[in-house]
């Protein structure tokens, strides 16, 4: 790994990582690096790296939010800026989240989905170009998950046929269109790490073209953002009438790739939704 990325390799200690890698603060020539890997050592958990690398250089180009830069790439592992951690957010760092987001969002993308495999850890979903979000969400995010979770028996047969109604009925759900926006794709609050400084940085995207709402509604889960950050977001870009409504149908997906995953009360939640919307 040292000569992959060009220098001589010192101290290294681990770090938090997520839930599915293995992460690693490397000096390398005198300087500090993140590094992950994967430990899982199956061709579709090992190639997420360079779909990884590419969704933060993608982030990066509208300039509106900072990203790590990426050092070192392979199939193996992926190397990044070290970007010290600072202190907890506070109401600026959410501020700051919530209109640099809104730009990121407003720089678009060709196409809901993407050109490439939407990778989430072990998880590979097909990301081929939609022709409407409604037809990406349902077709492929929701479809293939529900199928799994209920292979797994983390969904029982009549909260999968509750999703799948949700599924039917996404055309009328799914609200008024919109453009495809850049989304991260897997922006819980534990992927924007806060620097010394206090601004928030994006990381560990599962990046493509998708509705900008289901980046926000991801915030909202798993001890997201204050309405500080949202009210900064909606003073820069104003979100569609019945945003609110759909927040738990775009909550499905990320429940629904925690249950298949970990397995846990995820399934139930995802299901009690479904039962709401369907």
């Amino acid at each position: 790994m040292g000569c992959a990325l060009g220098g001589t390799v010192g101290a290294v200690r681990p770090v938090t990582g997520g839930d599915l890698n293995l992460a690693f603060r490397m000096v390398v020539d005198g300087h500090p690096v993140f590094v992950k890997t994967a430990p899982d050592t199956s061709a579709e958990a090992s190639s997420a790296f360079p779909g990884e690398a590419a969704g933060l250089l993608w982030l990066a180009e509208p300039g509106a939010l900072p990203v790590p830069a990426v050092l070192a790439v392979t199939e193996r592992f992926l190397a990044l800026q070290w970007v010290e951690p600072g202190p907890s957010r506070g109401a600026a760092t959410e501020e700051e989240l919530g209109r640099g987001l809104a730009a990121v969002h407003a720089a678009g993308a060709p196409a809901y989905g993407g050109a490439h495999v939407l990778r989430l850890g072990p998880l590979a979903l097909a990301d081929g170009p939609a022709e409407s979000w409604a037809a990406c969400f349902a077709q492929q995010r929701l479809e293939p998950l529900i199928g799994r979770a209920l292979d797994l028996g983390r969904v029982d047969p009549a909260g999968a046929a509750a999703l799948v109604r949700v599924c039917e009925r996404m055309d009328t759900l799914a609200g008024p269109p919109e453009p495809p926006a850049r989304v991260h794709g897997d922006l819980w609050s534990g992927n924007v790490h806060v620097d010394r400084d206090g601004r928030p940085w994006l990381v560990d995207p599962a990046a493509h073209g998708g509705h900008r709402e289901v980046d926000l509604a991801m915030l909202r889960l798993f001890g997201g953002m204050s309405e500080r950050c949202f009210s900064a977001y909606e003073e820069v870009a104003p979100l569609a009438d019945g945003h609110r409504e759909r927040v738990t149908l775009w909550q499905l997906f990320p429940l629904l790739v925690h249950a298949v995953l970990f397995g846990g009360g995820y399934g139930a939640r995802a299901t009690e939704i479904a039962r709401r919307l369907a």
